[in-house]
């Protein structure tokens, strides 16, 4: 029984070529891919494991060829199945030349993180270094109060309540010596 099914299945897939082949029935090519992508995913599977993209990137290259290619389908010279999987096969020797010829140890991440910024600004950076200078100078000229309340704030990023029970404060305390420390230092830069 199995073998009536299919000899019936090959003689649908042969019509279903030559109907792709003389008259490109996009009809006939869904009965081809619903068939054959399956296996081809599998085949490609059996070969690379876990490469579920590649197998599905190749099946539909196989497809894509069959479309282009039917006219040169010879019944004669191979059966449907052997001229496919050689079409599958070589689709996937191509597609592992094209996509793992360019393979290379080089990290990503290490590439970005050493190359140079071609927008850099020099003197915005020389800007900056002497405002972040001016800053620290400023720091350094406030009371260890308010020093220790803007480390905390600005510089560890801790919120007034934090920063608060952190030192040992009232909330409205560490409020106060922020702000004055704030002015203060605003006007220490601006000189």
């Amino acid at each position: 029984m199995n073998t009536v099914s299919e000899t019936t299945t090959d003689t649908s897939l042969l019509d279903a070529m030559t109907k792709v082949a003389d008259a490109r029935d996009t009809r006939a090519l869904t009965h081809l891919f619903d068939h054959y992508a399956p296996r081809i995913r599998a085949f490609c599977l059996a070969a690379q494991p876990g490469a579920n993209l590649m197998a599905d990137d190749i099946a539909q290259e196989v497809m894509i060829r069959i479309w282009n290619k039917a006219h040169l389908y010879n019944p004669a010279t191979a059966s449907l199945n052997t001229w496919i999987f050689t079409i599958a096969r070589n689709a996937r020797i191509d597609y592992m030349r094209k996509n793992g010829r360019y393979q290379s140890d080089i990290d990503p991440e290490e590439f970005w993180s050493e190359m140079a910024d071609e927008n850099a600004d020099p003197f915005r950076e020389a800007q900056q270094q002497r405002d972040e200078e001016r800053i620290r100078e400023g720091l350094r000229q406030l009371p260890n109060e308010q020093q220790q309340v803007l480390s905390k704030v600005y510089l560890e990023g801790k919120s007034h309540s934090e920063a608060s029970e952190e030192l040992g404060l009232p909330l409205g305390t560490v409020k106060s010596r922020v702000r004055l420390a704030l002015s203060k230092l605003s006007v220490i830069i601006k000189r």
